[in-house]
C-alpha cells in the first residue's frame, strides 16, 4: 500500500491507519506514542495487521468520512451484493476500543477476517484464548501488560493468526469490537454499537460545527482542522505532529523519524492556524499543556515533549522492522528533543500572542510562562542552534531562527504595550533591534539580494517565507522579493518547494529528500499577497490534488512517483494549508491592496 492509501480513525487519545483493502495496518494503543500492536505499514502482515473484506478477491471498494468526523465508510461492491464497512474509534468512553460494523445494503457479501496481534512493536506475538460467557464467545489476547478481547464472529487459529468468514445479508449489521486494557485487569464489559456510534458521531459533528467555513477551499480546510483536533490528546492537550514513525522521507533511505510526540513548534502553528479561523476550542488547554511540560528552569525546555509533557524521548532503533519498503532504520523515540533550536521560543510567543488578540482569557500563569521564556532568550540569543529542520550536523546561526528570537521579544514588547502587562520592555526594544540589525547583515546576501539559510553561506531556505509571517518584513519589499525569486531558483523541483538543498551537506544526513508539501503552501501565501493571485491558486489547487481521496496529506510528495512521502497525516501539512487557503481568500478580497 501507498501511503496515501491509508485513512485515520481516531478517538483523540490515539489513531489507527486504515488501508484501502479493509486492513488496519498500524495501531498503538492506549496513545498515540504507545507500543504498536498493528505494525504491518512498517514491515510485513507478521507485523501485525487486521484485515476485513470480502473473500471475493475481485471486489471493489469507495470509501468516504461519514462528514465532518472520523467515522470511516467503505463500500464494498461484489458479484453478490454491496455491504458498507463502517469503522471509528468511539468517543469519550475513556476506553481503548475500535469498532467494525458491516452493514448489509443489497444482496448478500461473504467478509473474510484475518487477524494477526502483535503487542510491544511486534516482540511479543500474544497468548490467546476464546472465553464463553454471558456475552457469547470472544477472543482475548494477552502478552505483557497488554490486551485485547475482540467480540463478534467466531475466529480460529491458523498459522500464527486467526481467521473466519461471514455472510452478511442486507438489512442486517454485523458488529465486531476489539478492546484494548491493561492485562491485569478484568475485561471491559460489551459497547452498546449503536449508542456509540450515536455519541461518536454526535461528538466530532459538533465540534465540526464550529468550523464554518465558507468560500474557496471550505472542504479542504475544514479537514484539515479535523485533523489537528484528531492528533490533540483529549486529556493532556498535546498535539503530536502525526501518528506514525519512520515513514520515510526519501524511499529506501534512512530520513525516518518518530513523529508522535508534541513539537511546541508544530503545536504552536496550529494554534494559530486555529485561532486565525476564530476556534479557540482548545487553545488554552494547549497553554496549560504547555506549561506542564515546560515547568521548572528555561534553560531545560526542550523544543518536543512526550503527550503527557515527558522529557525522556531516548532515541532508538527497531531491529524487528525492515521499514516501510525496506526503508531502514524505524526509530522509537528522537534525538532532536535534546537539540536547541531557538526559533521555537519565537513560535510559542507568536502563538500565545495570538490567542490573546483572538481573546482567549489569560490565566495566572500565561504571562508568567512567557516571561520565562523570554528571560531565557535574553541570556542566549546570541547561540547558535540546530534550526527549524532539526540538522543533524553542526550547529549554525540560522537566520530563521534569529528573525524568530526576533519575533519572540516583538511579542513581549506588544504584549506590554498594546495589553497592559508588565515586563522590561526597554531592554526587549533593544534587543528586538540588535537582532534585527544583525539579520539585516548576517543574514543577508547583498549580491543575490536574498536572506541566506545560516550567517557565512550563500544558500537559501524555504523556511525565510515565514519572514513575513511573523511581521519582520513585508510580503513585497525588495529583500523578500529577492529571497523569494532565490528560492524558486534554488528549491524548486518540479514545481515545489524543497526545504533546502540537502546537496550542501547542512544536515548532517546521507541521501535526499522529496518537495515538503508545508513549504508549498507558504510559497502560496506568498504568490497571495504579492499579487500573483493566479499563481497562488494554481499552486494550491495542484498541491490539493495530493491528498488522498478522504483529504489527508502526509509531509512530503514524490512528484516522479506521483505518492506520498514521510509521516501522515501531518499536522505541519494541514496545518500550513489552513492558512494557504487563508491567504488566498484574503487576497480576493483586496485584503492585501
Amino acid at each position: 500500500m501507498g501511503i496515501e492509501d491509508y485513512a485515520l480513525i481516531s478517538d483523540c487519545y490515539t489513531a489507527a491507519l486504515v488501508a484501502r483493502d479493509g486492513s488496519i495496518d498500524w495501531l498503538c494503543m492506549p496513545r498515540y506514542d504507545s507500543p504498536s500492536m498493528f505494525g504491518a505499514l512498517l514491515g510485513t502482515d507478521d507485523h501485525g495487521r487486521w484485515k476485513l473484506a470480502p473473500s471475493d478477491t475481485r471486489a471493489t471498494s469507495t470509501r468516504r468520512y461519514d462528514g465532518d468526523c472520523f467515522t470511516l465508510i467503505t463500500t464494498w461492491t461484489t458479484r453478490t451484493g454491496v455491504v458498507e464497512v463502517i469503522d471509528f474509534m468511539p468517543r469519550g468512553d475513556h476506553r481503548a476500543d475500535v469498532v467494525r460494523r458491516i452493514r448489509g445494503i443489497s444482496g448478500w457479501v461473504e467478509m473474510h477476517q484475518q487477524l494477526r496481534i502483535r503487542f510491544g512493536y511486534s516482540a511479543a506475538m500474544p497468548w490467546v484464548r476464546k472465553l464463553h460467557d454471558e456475552y457469547g464467545t470472544s477472543l482475548l489476547a494477552v502478552a505483557g501488560p497488554d490486551a485485547v478481547i475482540i467480540r463478534g464472529p467466531e475466529l480460529f487459529a491458523q498459522d500464527h493468526e486467526h481467521a473466519g468468514t461471514f455472510i452478511v445479508p442486507a438489512g442486517e449489521n454485523v458488529d465486531i469490537t476489539m478492546t484494548w486494557f491493561p492485562s491485569h485487569r478484568e475485561p471491559p464489559t460489551p459497547l452498546h454499537i449503536d449508542e456509540q456510534v450515536a455519541l461518536t458521531e454526535d461528538w466530532w459533528h459538533n465540534w465540526g460545527s464550529i468550523l464554518e467555513q465558507h468560500g474557496a477551499y471550505a472542504k479542504q480546510v475544514s479537514r484539515s482542522l479535523l485533523v489537528m483536533r484528531a492528533l490533540t490528546h483529549e486529556e493532556t492537550g498535546g498535539i503530536v505532529a502525526a501518528a506514525t514513525t519512520s515513514l520515510p522521507e526519501n524511499f529506501g533511505g534512512s530520513r525516518n523519524w518518530d513523529y508522535r510526540y508534541v513539537w511546541l513548534r508544530d503545536a504552536s502553528l496550529a494554534v494559530t492556524a486555529l485561532v486565525s479561523c476564530g476556534i479557540t476550542d482548545g487553545v488554552d488547554r494547549w497553554r496549560l499543556w504547555l506549561l506542564r511540560a515546560i515547568a521548572g528552569d528555561p534553560k531545560d525546555v526542550q523544543i518536543m515533549y512526550g503527550i503527557a509533557g515527558e522529557r525522556d524521548l531516548a532515541e532508538r532503533e527497531h531491529p524487528a522492522f525492515p521499514g516501510y519498503r525496506g526503508s531502514a532504520p524505524v526509530r522509537i523515540g528522537n534525538a532532536a528533543a535534546m537539540q536547541f533550536q531557538s526559533d521555537v521560543i519565537g513560535e510559542v510567543m507568536v502563538a500565545l500572542h495570538d490567542a490573546r488578540v483572538a481573546g482567549v482569557p489569560e490565566t495566572g500563569f500565561s504571562w508568567a510562562l512567557q516571561r520565562a521564556l523570554v528571560s531565557f532568550m535574553e541570556t542566549h540569543w546570541q547561540s547558535p542552534d540546530q534550526g527549524i529542520w532539526e540538522i543533524r550536523g553542526t550547529p549554525r546561526q540560522f537566520t530563521h531562527s534569529r528573525v524568530m528570537m526576533w519575533a519572540a521579544f516583538d511579542r513581549a514588547i506588544k504584549a506590554v504595550t498594546e495589553f497592559g502587562l508588565e515586563g522590561p520592555v526597554d531592554r526587549w526594544i533593544e534587543l528586538r533591534a540588535l537582532i534585527r540589525e544583525e539579520i539585516d547583515t548576517e543574514g543577508f546576501d547583498t549580491e543575490r539580494n536574498t536572506y541566506v539559510q545560516y550567517y557565512g553561506t550563500t544558500e537559501v531556505d524555504a523556511s525565510l517565507l515565514q519572514l513575513v509571517d511573523v511581521g519582520f518584513c513585508h510580503a513585497n519589499s525588495p529583500r523578500m522579493l529577492g529571497t523569494v525569486a532565490a528560492i524558486e531558483s534554488d528549491l524548486l523541483r518540479d514545481g515545489l518547494l524543497l526545504r533546502y538543498r540537502t546537496q550542501a551537506g547542512v544536515d548532517g544526513l546521507p541521501g535526499d529528500e522529496h518537495p515538503f508539501l508545508a513549504c508549498s503552501f507558504w510559497l502560496v501565501c506568498q504568490y497571495a499577497r504579492t499579487g500573483r493571485l493566479v499563481e497562488a491558486r494554481a499552486l494550491m489547487d495542484r498541491l490539493l490534488s495530493f491528498s488522498n481521496d478522504v483529504g489527508l496529506l502526509s509531509e512530503e510528495y514524490d512528484v516522479t512517483h506521483g505518492r506520498q512521502a514521510g509521516n501522515t497525516p501531518q499536522a505541519f501539512s494541514h496545518l500550513a494549508l489552513v492558512l494557504a487557503a487563508k491567504a488566498i481568500r484574503a487576497a480576493e478580497a483586496g485584503e492585501y491592496a
